[in-house]
């Protein structure tokens, strides 16, 4: 039985949530079928200076449009329509600025909301060791309800990250945090994560919030050598995540993704790059590593393993479609 607080809460959300179907942008709400060929983990700009020294004034938006709008556009000439900006609050997100590029080269954009715990917790603020997990879930599910930074613009999906390694009781608290986010928000959540071990565990603490493993995303599951793994974790309904792509390593990527397909779980694969990304500091944005790989190096490889473009679609438009489409799924 809810609470009276957790009643409130729902209730107070429930009318953005009465529309079925949805992927929130940061433009708006379209439709899943909007969302066409997508890439669900990439960055325009990342700041690694630390939660305790960030700030706005650390970029000039324009000057980053103007670095990162060519890779941008580079990649809808791919037939990219919608990118999902994975960096998370503390790092960098700007979402004054995700709005301005994606209008500016028509596509569409999502943004998060969560935390980053990786890093040994280098990129937290100072109230994430303090709160409790319903705490945290409180401010996540207010960016959703209200927009974020004062803004309209609302998080399409949940961001933390986790060490790679077994769960620290922060970062059992992050995922917590974000398994209550869900069921109050319905946004998937995406954890930086690597190694099978705190994946497994996430799973586990989401299944004891109530949240089934399909709302979750294995991030950089390409981190983890024992590929049996990823059967197991899609089996229980997870979604994982081979989105190290923009770095290289295409021949393994693509004997990994054709392993799911081979088990008859590639429904259950996403792809990205993990690509870009303009870094305050260095001169004019330091290198930036394009969003085209997938296109370039890593489906060449696949079609001489027999894919097809349904199989392409699958990992581009229908699995990220079905992945994060606004949608509590309760254990």
């Amino acid at each position: 039985m809810l609470s009276r607080r957790q009643f409130l809460l729902t209730a107070s959300v429930a009318p953005f949530l009465q529309k079925r179907e949805r992927i929130v942008t940061v433009n708006g709400v379209i439709r899943p079928q909007e969302m066409g060929k997508t890439l669900i983990h990439e960055h325009m700009l990342v700041d690694f200076i630390g939660a305790d020294k960030i700030n706005f004034d650390r970029w000039n938006r324009e000057e980053v449009v103007k670095a990162v709008l060519p890779y941008v556009l580079e990649v809808k000439k791919q037939g990219v329509k919608t990118i999902l900006d994975c960096t998370p609050a503390f790092l960098g997100r700007d979402v004054h600025l995700l709005q301005l590029i994606s209008q500016k080269s028509g596509l569409q954009i999502l943004t998060n909301t969560g935390y980053y715990g990786a890093v040994d917790n280098k990129y937290l603020p100072k109230w994430a060791f303090a709160e409790t997990a319903e705490q945290l879930a409180d401010r996540w599910t207010a960016e959703f309800e209200k927009g974020i930074d004062d803004t309209n613009i609302r998080p399409g999906f949940i961001k933390i990250g986790v060490n790679p390694t077994q769960l620290s009781d922060i970062h059992r608290k992050l995922i917590r945090a974000a398994g209550l986010a869900h069921l109050r928000t319905g946004l998937t959540i995406c954890s930086h994560t690597g190694p099978a071990i705190p994946a497994f565990e996430e799973i586990e603490e989401l299944q004891r919030t109530g949240v089934h493993p399909s709302a979750f995303v294995w991030v950089h599951a390409q981190g983890e050598s024992n590929r049996n793994l990823y059967t197991k974790a899609a089996q229980m309904g997870a979604w994982v995540s081979l989105d190290g792509i923009g770095w290289g390593d295409w021949e393994n990527y693509a004997t990994w993704i054709d392993l799911m397909k081979s088990n008859h779980l590639l429904n259950k694969v996403l792809i990205s790059h993990d690509a870009g990304w303009y870094k305050p500091g260095e001169t004019n944005g330091g290198n930036f590593v394009g969003f085209t790989a997938i296109f370039e190096k890593l489906f060449p490889l696949l079609r001489q393993k027999g894919f097809t473009q349904k199989d392409f679609a699958q990992l581009l438009i229908h699995n990220p479609a079905e992945a994060f489409k606004v949608q509590v799924r309760k254990l």
